[in-house]
Formats: C-alpha cells, sequence, structure tokens
C-alpha cells in the first residue's frame, strides 16, 4: 500500500488495483495546488471525515470527471446523491465491506457544517482494511478515550492523525493518541496549511522520538509504503 500527501488533510491511498482520495482540499490550499492538479486524479473512491471546505472543497470537480463513490456520513452522503453524484453513506461504529476491502466509520471529536453552514453530520474517521494493511484516518478530532477501543478490534500498522493544534489536537496530544493506539508508527498531517496550525516539526518529531515512535512528515506529493 502506498500513501501519497496532497496537502493539508488530503490523502491519495493506493493498493492493488484500487485509489482511495481522502478529503480533497488541494485548489484552495497554495501549498498544494501548484503541485497538483485534480484533472489528473480519477480516484475510484473518495472517504469524506466531515463537511468543512478544507476537506470536501475539490470534490464536485474531481467527482464529474472519475465518478467515484463517495462513502461518508449520511448527512454528507445524502448532499451528493442530491447532485447526482454516487455516495455510500455510514455512521460511528458501522463497517462495510468494499471492492478494495473493509471501512468503519469511528468516533471524532469535532464539528461539521457545510461551507453555507448547512448541517454536516457528525464528523468522524476511518480504519481501513486493505491490502493486507490496517490503517486508522482520524480525520480533525480532539484527543478522546475512544481511540482505546481502536487496537481491540484491530492491530494498526499506521495511525494517521492531525498534529497542527489548534482545530484539531496539537503533536503533543497526538503522541498521547498514538499511546492509546498501540501504533508507534505516525503519518501527520492538518498542519501548517494556515498560520493558526503552523507547527516546529523538530519538536514534534522529537516528541514522538522520546517516546519511542517514529513521526513521518511529507512533503507535498511525497508518498510512503507500509
Amino acid at each position: 500500500m502506498k500513501i501519497t500527501f496532497l496537502g493539508h488533510a488530503t490523502l491519495w491511498i493506493e493498493f492493488d488495483q484500487y485509489s482511495l482520495l481522502v478529503d480533497p482540499f488541494i485548489t484552495g490550499n497554495p501549498k498544494a495546488s501548484g503541485a497538483i492538479k485534480i484533472k489528473d486524479l480519477k480516484p475510484d473512491f473518495i472517504l469524506l471525515t466531515h463537511a468543512h471546505q478544507d476537506h470536501i472543497l475539490d470534490v464536485e470537480e474531481i467527482a464529474k470527471n472519475a465518478k467515484p463513490l463517495i462513502i461518508s456520513n449520511y448527512e454528507i452522503a445524502m448532499h451528493y446523491e442530491k447532485k447526482g453524484f454516487t455516495a455510500h453513506p455510514m455512521n460511528h461504529g458501522g463497517s462495510y465491506s468494499f471492492a478494495f476491502g473493509r471501512l468503519k466509520y469511528v468516533q471524532a471529536v469535532h464539528t461539521s457544517s457545510f461551507p453555507d453552514g448547512s448541517y454536516g453530520g457528525q464528523p468522524g474517521g476511518f480504519l481501513l482494511e486493505a491490502g493486507g494493511k490496517n490503517i486508522y484516518i482520524a480525520g480533525d478530532t480532539a484527543l478522546t478515550m475512544d481511540m482505546k477501543l481502536i487496537p481491540m478490534q484491530l492491530k494498526l500498522d499506521m495511525a494517521i492523525l492531525p498534529i497542527g493544534d489548534n482545530f484539531t489536537m496539537g503533536y503533543e496530544d497526538a503522541v498521547i493518541a498514538a499511546d492509546f493506539l498501540e501504533c508507534d508508527s505516525i503519518l501527520g498531517y492538518h498542519y501548517d496549511t494556515f498560520g493558526y496550525i503552523e507547527i516546529d516539526h523538530k519538536k514534534a518529531k522529537k516528541a514522538f522520538d522520546d517516546a519511542g515512535k517514529s513521526l513521518y512528515l511529507l512533503a507535498i506529493g511525497e508518498s510512503i509504503a507500509i
């Protein structure tokens, strides 16, 4: 499985013959828009953690070309179905087997509304079982005790955690989250995009090193194989 960081909280995940795009926010991100062309993105599936603009901005433009299945909470899925796209609704604690593998929609402590202020359902994250790997995509979230439930069900190969602070947990809380998850391999995201969430990379990596864990901070367009 290969995970490519496309900036902010946007991920491109490839394995076998499948491609998954998570929370596409590219054209509105000046750090990514010059390097990533959304016309080149043709995912089989789009996963959306919640409805904030910095997670859904490019969904419609990408979906017009690629015609992927959009997977998210019920409210977000219905929002896109009404616009003529194909979607699969989920809700917290629910799992479903797709062509690529199995997804579970799990708790995230955050908010969720569309750019016009309309209700975007409750935010969440995803547990992905696919390609022989188990990945936790946390979405935007605070540190939560619910994370302790995840290793009771799956042994994670990697956890993808927000580390930018202010809107989500910062890297200090992400270290604790990694303990809760019993996972030593962490991919950080949701940092540096805006002034509110700029971080000190050296301090963040040291915090994980001191805890005996690895924090990966990828450049936009850079990939990691797991």
